[in-house]
């Protein structure tokens, strides 16, 4: 065994502890990188090149990993939100809203995998409570009673951080070309209205999408149409 020298304690770099927020952090890297389903204990694990075991001082389970990128997300998100230019609610609601909901879009861009986990667990969650009492102020800022912002609340749905539920997913998304065109032949025969609409559905920006149905010219499209419809309804008093 050689023996150590002063040289290799000068440049040998002290060990990180482990902790319930790198190991959270680490969690996020790895999905974005590899996917939500590379996210598993033991990969996670290799991530920060340590035991398996280790991690269940930090983390209970899996379920426990996901509930804490959860409030790594929505701690971006905050930032986000906080950061964003806006106009004040009190003079423009729909600008003040639409660009929360913008730069909210902008951090689930860089996490593509992250909806999927928010559309199950943000029910409990601090910080979600604490968004959506944020968007409920600002709406009751630009004149909306509580009775219309609740209803708000229903119509944006998930669209109030940043991104679109799918309705559904078609069978030949994701598919090879030949593959994939194939499949829209064989369904062209029994369901000509839905491949014909699917068709001409093409996503010009991969970078600006979450899902099939979720690019961003049909994010703000939808999301466009809902706050001027609210802005209606807000006038008329209802």
């Amino acid at each position: 065994m050689t023996p150590r020298t002063d040289a290799d304690e000068l440049t040998e770099q002290p060990r990180v502890p482990l902790s319930r927020r790198r190991v959270l952090r680490a969690a996020v890297g790895l999905a974005d990188r590899d996917g939500l389903d590379s996210l598993t204990m033991r990969r996670l694990a290799q991530e920060l090149g340590v035991e398996a075991m280790s991690l269940y001082h930090h983390v209970a389970n899996k379920e426990a990993v996901l509930d804490g990128v959860v409030e790594v997300i929505l701690g971006e998100i905050v930032a986000a939100v906080e950061e964003a230019e806006a106009p004040s609610p009190e003079e423009d609601w729909q600008g003040a809203l639409r660009a929360r909901i913008l730069a909210a879009r902008e951090v689930l861009l860089r996490h593509p995998w992250a909806p999927r986990v928010l559309e199950t667990r943000t029910t409990g969650s601090p910080a979600f409570i604490a968004y959506m009492d944020h968007v409920v102020g600002l709406l009751r800022a630009g004149g909306f009673s509580f009775d219309l912002a609740h209803r708000a609340l229903h119509v944006l749905g998930s669209r109030a951080l940043g991104f679109t539920q799918e309705l559904f997913q078609p069978d030949g998304a994701g598919t090879p070309d030949a593959e994939a065109a194939a499949m829209m032949e064989q369904m062209a025969g029994r369901y000509p209205n839905l491949a014909g609409m699917l068709a001409d559905a093409v996503h010009d920006d991969p970078d600006g999408t979450l899902g099939f149905c979720d690019d961003q010219f049909e994010f703000e499209f939808a999301l466009d149409l809902i706050l001027e419809g609210l802005e209606r309804r807000r006038a008329a008093g209802s």
